[in-house]
């Protein structure tokens, strides 16, 4: 299978990981998750180690706000071997607590091979900037 082709099937499981989450199916997160994920939080603030904690950030974040909006544009996928970079820009648009806010920024995974298909490792979320909407 060349590169492109591969860089494919990694942005589907990309696609199918915002598909998951943005219709609040978190549990069909799973599967595409190493068990060992790590999630640095925005500004390296601090970093979630774990499939169970990983999830468990989406859930709290899906408890707590209704998602109004959410575009991605500029995915862009990287492939070299076993790994993948994924990077796109987003735009959400969510309400918590009675407020509304716009969210920007550029969201980055890598993934690894594991046999046929492509598993998340790692994620960070960068140029994150959040404004009252």
């Amino acid at each position: 299978m060349s590169e492109q082709s591969q860089s494919g099937s990694a942005e589907l499981v990309m696609r199918q990981i915002n598909a998951a989450w943005l219709h609040g199916q978190v549990d069909d997160l799973a599967p595409l998750l190493h068990p060992n994920i790590v999630m640095v939080l925005p500004g390296w603030s601090g970093r979630v180690a774990g499939k169970q904690e990983f999830l468990a950030g989406f859930r709290d974040f899906l408890e707590s706000s209704k998602i109004h909006e959410f575009n991605e544009e500029d995915l862009q996928a990287d492939v070299a071997g076993s790994a993948a970079v994924i990077t796109f820009r987003y735009e959400m648009l969510y309400e918590r607590d009675g407020a509304r806010f716009t969210v920007t920024g550029r969201d980055l995974w890598v993934f690894q091979k594991q046999g046929a298909g492509w598993i998340a490792v790692w994620r960070t979320m960068l140029d994150l900037e959040e404004n009252p909407a």
